[in-house]
């Protein structure tokens, strides 16, 4: 008989961590449905406790999804509420409450002397404070998990004594994580199975991994850690999340499924909605998948070699270990063009993921109308880019309403935008270096700022001279970054479209958040 794994997605919490790919609330919801099409397991939805955006953004997905929610607290009573509070309404609720376990951590996070003088102290203390949060936990929902944060690194016989002492107060999953990505697969699965031999009432959890990709062993780890008793992994679409990311759900579910010769596990997910869930959390977050990356970058299906054309002609097989639509790759992607219908952009957004109102619909329809009376043929990855940057727009409040731009190999670059906030006109002019420098330097002074971008990037969404342009721009104040996406045929406006939406995400968040930072490191 085949064991089921248990995927539990972390793209909404963790791989929102990433440095720039914060997602309001719209967006979060729209990824969970997403995620519920691709028959994850678990959606954690977000750290409650940490913003207003964050309750709102779990609330929400809470009342929708009927798949198990969960929503992640520190050990401490504050958190949990918080989590509770945006917990409430799903059908089948999680509380996720963590602590540190190493000793590196204790060591450093614990310090102050309430906490302990000696180590021993600190470690009796945080394994107190463990029991008392599931403890407390409990009293909310049945289903509770427990993070110890930095298992890679805790010491096997305190990591057991701790697992067995949050099990005994009610925790049904207890989750190891390789929290920095220090371990190798042999090393992490023997800490797993040591759980399983040393823990008398491990069999009433599941055992749960979170591995981390900072020495790129993130996947063969978690795989690992299937092969000696783990039943739950916890993954991100694209592997995004803190510094280098998480387990990519995409790898290691087509590793599962793929190579099911070499075990007996199978997952719920399907795989044919991989690359839409993939282009999403793309699109949405503006981090873009590197061409090699496995599964589901562009180069993922393709061939250059003449040896490997010749082997790809006569049997797939040669050199594709599954077919591009197993995991939904299309093979043609031209569906909509000048005279279509909101219909048929409808039922096209639909098989992309997007189940949009009519009062949502007519917005992106008249936005299509103006891409597809430009370009003439409105691609796939057109459409996602388009739908990014509608969403997108829900928190920014600054809109271009004009742009010039005056430039040429024997003239100074110039720019000229009028801006609308709140009903009020900016303009300006400005020079640069170039005309996106020149459009740059004419919102700053509009707007009275000083420049803050920290990353600026450009691409094409698909082939041909008439390709729209996406812009994508970060900036960073105050310790925070923000992404704007701008899309348009014409780079430079796409460009500035971009630049005041970041401006208009960094707006809504300081008015609408502390700056304080909240450790969230599982």
């Amino acid at each position: 008989m085949k064991e089921k794994i248990l995927v539990f997605d972390t793209t909404l919490r963790d791989g929102e961590q990433s440095p720039g790919a914060s997602l309001n609330v719209q967006e979060k919801v729209e990824i969970a449905r997403q995620l519920e099409k691709l028959g994850v397991d678990i959606i954690e939805a977000g750290f409650p406790a940490s913003s207003p955006l964050q309750l709102e953004a779990v609330q929400r997905i809470s009342a929708e999804s009927g798949a198990v929610v969960a929503a992640l607290a520190r050990s401490v009573e504050n958190d949990i509420t918080a989590s509770w509070k945006a917990l409430q309404h799903a059908r089948k609720p999680r509380i996720h409450t963590f602590i540190s376990t190493s000793d590196i951590h204790i060591a450093g996070k614990f310090a102050s002397e309430r906490y302990g003088v000696s180590l021993a102290e600190k470690r009796k203390t945080v394994l107190k404070m463990a029991v008392d949060a599931v403890s407390f936990a409990k009293t909310f929902t049945p289903d509770i998990e427990f993070s110890a944060e930095d298992a890679g690194r805790t010491d096997p016989a305190y990591l057991a004594e701790i697992i067995e002492a949050v099990i005994a107060a009610g925790a049904t999953t207890v989750n190891i994580p390789d929290t920095t990505g220090y371990t190798w697969p042999f090393e992490f699965g023997a800490k797993i199975a040591h759980l399983c031999t040393a823990v008398p009432n491990i069999r009433n959890a599941v055992i749960s991994v979170h591995c981390h990709n900072d020495l790129g062993l993130a996947v063969a780890n978690t795989l690992a850690a299937l092969q000696n008793g783990a039943r739950q992994v916890e993954c991100s679409v694209n592997g995004i999340g803190e510094r280098a990311g998480n387990a990519s759900l995409e790898e290691i579910v087509m590793a599962l499924k793929v190579r099911s010769d070499l075990h007996n596990f199978y997952t719920d997910v399907v795989s044919e909605e991989i690359y839409n869930t993939s282009r999403m959390v793309s699109t949405f977050t503006g981090i873009i998948i590197q061409p090699n990356k496995a599964i589901v970058g562009d180069n993922a299906f393709s061939h250059e070699s003449g040896i490997h054309q010749d082997g790809m002609l006569k049997n797939r097989e040669t050199y594709e270990v599954m077919t591009p639509e197993s995991v939904g790759v299309p093979q043609t992607s031209i569906v909509l063009g000048r005279h279509s219908g909101k219909h048929g952009l409808k039922s096209r957004l639909i098989a992309l993921g997007h189940d949009l109102a009519d009062t949502e619909l007519e917005a992106v329809y008249q936005r299509f109308v103006v891409i597809a009376d430009k370009k003439k043929e409105v691609y796939d990855d057109d459409l996602r880019v388009l739908m990014g940057d509608e969403l997108g727009k829900s928190q920014s409040s600054f809109e271009l309403d004009y742009l010039h731009i005056n430039s040429g190999t024997a003239s100074i670059p110039t720019a000229t935008v009028r801006i609308v906030h709140d009903d009020r006109v900016f303009e300006e002019s400005a020079t640069g270096d170039g005309p996106v420098d020149a459009c740059f330097r004419a919102i700053e002074r509009a707007l009275g700022i000083d420049s803050m971008v920290t990353s600026y990037a450009v691409r094409s969404t698909t082939a041909g001279r008439q390709a729209l342009g996406e812009a994508l721009v970060r900036i960073r104040d105050r310790g925070v970054s923000f992404n704007g996406r701008g899309v348009s045929t014409d780079i430079i406006e796409a460009s500035a479209r971009a630049y005041l939406q970041a401006l208009g995400l960094r707006q809504h968040h300081f008015e609408n958040n502390s700056t304080e930072t909240i450790d969230n490191g599982v």
